[in-house]
């Protein structure tokens, strides 16, 4: 069976490898706080559907509470070490099961194991959390080997920390005008592919959500992300092939070596 990507938008992608369907950072909502959704429809109910659910940080935009408490009784949700001490509504979700993993750790869903990488960024729960729980990168292996960056700085053990991949999620962009230290914008995700040196890559993190009253402040910075990585990536990993996806879009990358 195809290792199938779909991307709804923010960092929300599932992964469906062997036939295990995985759901990265799910966040179902036209408004958090200051932040409006200006791209793509909302998520059907079944993009909530998964055996597993990755949560690489605690951001609320990255974590959100009201978009976990649409998974079914049953499914496993991983996230970072720390998290229920820091997030307490964790342990309100009705009959999800929760796993705490840090860099290394691995977790068995179905035919796919699943392995925790680190990444560079600020993974408390902001505005007041303490700095506890990493931020963390995922490695679904199955048929393939999918990594799903989450938010994350370039980092010269990039590499060497994640490994082997057949297809990367990269964040490309963000939702405000001004990316600060640890993130990848175009240029830093290209940088990136380049040394994780994957067969296929789909550009993620960008063009979903902007801050309400901003829309004339630099407002590139929302629209060309994706274009943007799709050249550089050409130029420095030409050997990958990059795909940009819409809203809801799929894909079927080539992971065949």
């Amino acid at each position: 069976m195809p290792v199938e990507v779909t991307w709804w938008g923010h960092a929300t992608c599932t992964v469906v490898d062997s036939g295990v369907r995985v759901l990265t950072d799910p966040l179902f909502v036209g408004r958090l706080a200051h932040l409006r959704r200006r791209r793509g429809e909302l998520p059907p109910p079944e993009a909530a559907v998964a055996e597993a659910v990755l949560v690489s940080h605690l951001h609320s935009d990255h974590l959100h509470l009201p978009s976990l408490a649409r998974l079914s009784p049953g499914t496993l949700l991983v996230v970072p070490l720390g998290a229920r001490r820091a997030v307490p509504g964790l342990r309100r979700l009705d009959g999800v099961r929760i796993t705490e993993v840090g860099p290394g750790d691995e977790v068995a869903v179905g035919e796919v194991r699943v392995r925790a990488v680190p990444a560079l960024h600020d993974g408390r729960r902001l505005p007041l959390g303490p700095r506890r729980s990493p931020a963390l990168g995922y490695v679904i292996r199955g048929e393939a080997r999918t990594y799903f960056a989450g938010d994350t700085g370039l980092f010269d053990e990039m590499a060497d920390a994640v490994g082997p991949v057949d297809v990367a999620l990269l964040p490309v962009g963000g939702w405000g005008p001004f990316l600060g230290h640890g993130h990848l914008n175009p240029d830093r995700a290209a940088r990136a592919l380049a040394a994780l040196a994957p067969r296929s890559a789909v550009p993620v993190h960008y063009g979903t959500y902007w801050p309400i009253g901003l829309d004339a402040v630099r407002p590139h910075e929302f629209h060309s992300p994706g274009d943007e990585f799709v050249r550089k990536a050409a130029r420095l990993a030409p050997g990958v092939a990059v795909h940009r996806l819409g809203h809801g879009e799929s894909v079927r990358p080539e992971v065949t070596r």
